[in-house]
C-alpha cells in the first residue's frame, strides 16, 4: 500500500490506483484455482503424511483462501472508500472539515425531525428503488430516529476528545463493517462446540439450523462473486453503449493500468515465490505444510478485486470513473491466465523446499 501510494504521487496516477494494487480478487478466483488443481492431481506433490488426502489438502487450501479473503474483505472495505478518495490535504482543513460535519450533525436533528413530516406527505410520491426499505414507515422512521439521536450523542461526545483521540476512534470505526461483524461472528460460531454443531453438524446430530439457515447462507455467499461480475459486464455494456452514442464513457489510463497489471502479475508473485521460502529454510516461523506454503505463495497474485466496482458506488464516485474501473477490470481479467506462471512457480519452489527440508 505504502508502494502504491508512493508510485500514485510521483506518476500522478487517478484515485483507484492505489486499491487497485493493494486488493486483489481473493476470493472467486483462488477457490476456482484449487478446484481446478485438484482436478488436474497437481497437489498430489505437494503432500507428505501419508494419511493426508488429495480432498483434505483441498479442504485446507480452501480454508486458507477463505481465511486470506475474510481478511482481505475487512481491509477492502475499512480503508477502500478512503483509498479511492485519498486526495491529499492539510490537518487545517481536515480539521475545518471535521467541525462541520459536527455541525451538520447537530443541525441535521432538527431536520430530520421536520423532514419526517414533509416524509410522511411525499411518501406516495417517492418512486420505490433498490434502498426502499421493506420495513412499515412507522418501524423504519423511529429506526432512523434512534440510531441518529444515538449518532449525534456520540458525535458530540467524540468531538471533546483530543484530536488524537479522534482520529483513532475514526480509524476504528471504519473497521466496523459488515465483513469485520460477519468475520467475528462466524468466529463466535466456529469455536463454540454448540453452535458449530448446532450450525454445521447434520440434522440428525443435532445441526438443527443446517438444513435451512447455514444452506442458506452458503447460497447466498456464493452468489456474490458472480453478481460482481454481472455489475462489471453491466457497467462495461453501458460504456461500450455510451462509446457508440459518443458520450463520456471514461478514460483508461493505459500507463496506470499497466503499471497495475506488472505489479499484480509480475512484481507481487515474484516477491512471494522468493520470500516464503526464505523464510521457511531459515526459521521455523510457519507451520510445515507444504499446502500452506503454496497458498501464502499465491495468495498475492492474481487481478484486482471485483470489489473495487463496490467501492466506486459506495464512494459515490463519478459515472466515468466507474465506467473506467469497469474497463480496467475486463482488461486485467482477460489476462488473469497469466497467473499460471505463479502457480508453477510456487509449485516448485515447494517442491525444492521439501527437498531441503528432507
Amino acid at each position: 500500500m505504502g508502494v502504491a501510494f508512493g508510485l500514485k504521487r510521483l506518476f500522478r496516477f487517478p484515485s483507484w490506483f492505489v486499491p487497485a494494487v493493494s486488493f486483489n480478487n481473493t476470493t472467486s478466483l483462488p477457490l476456482l484455482l484449487v478446484k481446478s488443481l485438484s482436478a488436474t492431481g497437481i497437489l498430489e506433490t505437494l503432500i507428505t503424511d501419508p494419511n493426508d488426502t488429495l480432498e483434505d489438502a483441498v479442504r485446507r487450501a480452501q480454508s486458507y483462501f477463505l481465511v486470506n479473503a475474510v481478511v482481505g474483505n475487512v481491509l477492502t472495505f475499512s480503508l477502500g472508500p478512503k483509498l479511492l478518495d485519498c486526495e491529499e490535504v492539510s490537518d487545517s482543513h481536515h480539521n475545518t472539515k471535521e467541525g462541520a460535519s459536527v455541525q451538520e450533525r447537530d443541525n441535521g436533528s432538527e431536520d430530520v425531525e421536520q423532514g419526517q413530516g414533509e416524509e410522511n406527505g411525499h411518501q406516495q410520491d417517492n418512486t420505490a428503488d433498490e434502498r426502499t426499505s421493506l420495513l412499515p414507515n412507522l418501524v423504519r422512521r423511529q429506526g432512523e430516529a434512534a440510531g441518529h439521536v444515538a449518532y449525534q450523542k456520540a458525535a458530540k461526545g467524540i468531538h471533546h476528545l483530543p484530536f488524537w483521540t479522534q482520529r483513532a476512534v475514526g480509524f476504528s470505526y471504519a473497521f466496523l463493517n459488515a465483513p469485520m461483524i460477519g468475520a467475528v461472528i462466524g468466529a463466535i460460531i466456529g469455536l463454540a462446540p454448540p453452535l458449530h454443531r448446532a450450525f454445521f453438524n447434520p440434522t440428525e446430530e443435532g445441526g438443527i439450523f443446517k438444513a435451512w439457515l447455514t444452506s442458506s447462507l452458503e447460497n447466498v455467499g456464493g452468489l456474490f462473486a458472480t453478481l460482481q461480475v454481472v455489475v462489471v459486464g453491466v457497467k462495461l455494456s453501458s460504456c461500450l453503449r455510451r462509446m457508440k452514442e459518443g458520450e463520456e464513457s471514461g478514460s483508461m489510463p493505459w500507463f496506470a493500468a499497466g503499471s497495475v497489471l506488472v505489479i499484480r502479475f509480475v512484481v507481487w508473485p515474484v516477491i512471494s515465490i522468493l520470500l516464503i521460502p526464505l523464510i521457511l529454510t531459515r526459521s521455523s516461523t510457519i507451520h510445515h505444510d507444504p499446502i500452506l506454503w503454496f497458498s501464502l505463495m499465491l495468495m498475492p497474485t492474481g487481478p484486482p478485486a471485483l470489489k473495487l466496482t463496490a467501492l466506486a458506488d459506495v464512494n459515490d464516485s463519478s459515472e466515468a470513473e466507474k465506467l473506467t474501473i469497469a474497463k480496467f477490470l475486463t482488461l486485467s481479467y482477460i489476462l488473469s491466465p497469466v497467473i499460471a506462471f505463479a502457480v508453477v512457480g510456487s509449485l516448485r519452489a515447494c517442491e525444492e523446499v521439501l527437498k531441503t527440508k528432507g
